[in-house]
This record gives C-alpha cells, sequence and structure tokens, in this order.
C-alpha cells in the first residue's frame, strides 16, 4: 500500500475519535441558533460530559438532540440545567 491510503486511513480513525466528535459537536452548537449558550462539552476518560444552563426546555431538547446525532456510539452524560426565568407567584416581604 502507498503512504497515502496509510494516512487516509490514520485520518478516518481522528475522525471517529471522541475528541474529534466533541469539537465537531462545539462547532455546531456554536454556530446555531445556540451559539450563545453556555453549554461545555468534555471528553473525560472513555466518557462525553455535557454540563450547562439553557434558558428554556426547547433549548434543552435542541442540545440533547444535537448531541445525540454528533455522539451516537459514546457513552455520554447530560446535565443540562434549565434557568426559565419567570415572574415570583407571590409579592416578597421586606
Amino acid at each position: 500500500m502507498s503512504i497515502h491510503d496509510a494516512g487516509s486511513a490514520a485520518g478516518t480513525q481522528a475522525a471517529r475519535s471522541p475528541e474529534y466528535r466533541v469539537a465537531h459537536l462545539q462547532d455546531r452548537l456554536a454556530s446555531g441558533e445556540l451559539g450563545e449558550l453556555g453549554v461545555r462539552v468534555e471528553v473525560r476518560g472513555g466518557t462525553v460530559r455535557v454540563t450547562g444552563t439553557v434558558p428554556s426546555a426547547r433549548c434543552r431538547e435542541e442540545v440533547l438532540s444535537t448531541v445525540r446525532e454528533e455522539l451516537t456510539g459514546l457513552e455520554v452524560h447530560c446535565d443540562i440545567v434549565i434557568s426559565e426565568p419567570s415572574s415570583p407567584d407571590h409579592a416578597e416581604e421586606l
């Protein structure tokens, strides 16, 4: 086989690495509508951890859907909190 073929196989292997897939996910999250969100994605050992805060349940579902698409086959732990601002249901006593 030629050196080019070996490099091609190495490139395919790199494309399958968790770090490469996480970097692609981060690019996708940053470039889309969800780019302003504080979502972090890290590889820790053999798993991927997704953490952060999003403004609504809809945003959380969009992030989780994107994570599922990009990281299929990897063990992923998601800890995404919803910080939906709402008005208080009672008056504050001072």
